[in-house]
């Protein structure tokens, strides 16, 4: 089948759901969570921007820099591994969508920890592009969607209502059983619109 892959980014985290198209039908190839931190590291990786609060500046540069980094070898290593299963099954993978957010000002490590709204919104980010970043470094398609217009941009895409696409997801989600929460139901959608090549 061809596939993509539908990413829902959180700090340190994120839910990946590959769904595929055959047989006229919708199918969900694989879900899992992606660890985007390693363990050993998560007491400051997952929050890097408040593990450097309080340092000096070029201490607290460099706390942001290894975690950016690190993030983006785990994203990396995730989205090959979930394409290296998916081609091992006999599937294209076509795309990868990833959920954003609202873009960030190109802010320093300075004025991000001078205001501690900027430190929660620089995280945010880190994690969605360490995912971007990722999918076009293992050759993917990228399809980033704004997650605040999901629905919307389903919808549109789709050509089809939000009720037809909510019913579609729960069908997805009974034909794999649990875990199936909102944040896989919005990988999947996300890799729904990724598989429309849009």
């Amino acid at each position: 089948m061809r596939i993509a892959l539908g990413l829902k980014p959180h700090s340190g985290w994120a839910a990946l759901v590959a769904l595929g198209a055959g047989d006229d039908k919708l199918h969900v190839v694989d879900r899992r969570r992606v660890e985007l931190v390693e363990e050993a590291d998560a007491l400051w990786a997952k929050q890097p921007y408040h593990a450097a609060e309080g340092l000096i500046p070029e201490e607290a540069s460099a706390v942001v820099s290894r975690a950016v980094e690190a993030a983006r070898r785990a994203a990396r290593r995730e989205i090959e591994a979930a394409s290296r299963d998916a081609r091992a099954a006999g599937h294209e993978v076509a795309a990868c969508a990833v959920l954003v957010g609202a873009p960030m000002p190109d802010w320093s490590v300075a004025e991000i920890l001078a205001v501690h709204f900027r430190m929660h919104k620089a995280e945010g980010v880190l994690f969605q592009d360490a995912l971007a970043r990722a999918a076009e470094a293992c050759r993917l398609r990228l399809v980033a969607i704004p997650e605040k217009l999901l629905a919307e941009h389903a919808e549109k895409v789709l050509a089809t209502s939000a009720a037809v696409l909510t019913k579609r997801i729960a069908a997805l989600g009974k034909s794999v059983g649990a875990p199936w929460g909102k944040d896989l139901k919005d990988a999947a959608l996300a890799a729904m619109i990724a598989l429309q090549g849009r």
